[in-house]
């Protein structure tokens, strides 16, 4: 359905009770954690050659900025998969259709990136909806490339998801996400705002989190499936 790089992309995240996370979920999505908690994740990155099918990018839209809050999620067939709680882009088009179309809850924010070096600077403040309207600055300085070797039990846990969840209609919907697997750096030193977790209605995440940095992956995304109750649904 949609082609897609995801690039310059950074996981900042933190851990909370299961029960706080999963009264935040639909019927028919369980709350997936690792070592008993779950996991909230804020994930600035650079959406680019983005493409609907066979059609080419097409400029202004295929390029832009979105800042995630997500969390990870089973599906009632023991599938992992992301939830997503915001998506902010800097595109108004975009909300509109990722909203009527495929049911994310797509938000319309000033955005921006710059990098120096190693360095980089994502900000952020939301417009619309306009009941809650954080903001956030997330400064983080890039390390090492770590060995696929090297990479944690949770590290993994947290970037290998291929696929996503979304409620369109009272009907559960299943999308898989094909890439191959991230390309992880460590990240030297960080500043982040976590406010828009809170937006999404979560408690003010304690201590600091996990963070990780990718340069960047290409992404298709099938088209949705509905998730049936009882049935495995066709993969």
């Amino acid at each position: 359905m949609l082609h897609q790089r995801w690039d310059e992309l950074a996981y900042f995240h933190w851990s909370y009770e299961p029960e706080v996370v999963q009264r935040l979920l639909p019927a028919g999505v369980r709350v997936d954690t690792f070592d008993g908690r779950a996991w909230v994740g804020l994930i600035p990155f650079e959406m680019r050659r983005v493409q609907l099918g066979p059609t080419p990018p097409i400029p202004y839209l295929s390029h832009f900025i979105e800042i995630n809050v997500r969390t990870y999620v089973l599906d009632a067939h023991g599938r992992r998969a992301v939830w997503f709680f915001s998506l902010d882009v800097p595109r108004a088009s975009i909300v509109g259709v990722a909203r009527s179309v495929f049911s994310l809850p797509y938000c319309f924010a000033s955005a921006d990136h710059t990098v120096r070096g190693d360095h980089h600077r994502y900000e952020m403040r939301r417009r619309w909806p306009h009941r809650r309207r954080p903001a956030a600055t997330i400064d983080f300085t890039v390390g090492e490339r770590i060995p696929d070797g090297d990479v944690t039990s949770l590290d993994h846990f947290l970037t290998a998801r291929w696929a996503l969840l979304t409620m369109r209609r009272r009907r559960l919907l299943y999308g898989a996400v094909y890439h191959p697997r991230w390309p992880l750096h460590v990240v030297d030193s960080f500043d982040v705002d976590p406010d828009p977790l809170v937006a999404a209605g979560l408690p003010v995440p304690g201590g600091d989190p996990g963070v990780l940095y990718s340069p960047g992956v290409p992404v298709d995304i099938a088209w949705f499936e509905t998730v049936e109750p009882g049935s495995p649904a066709s993969a």
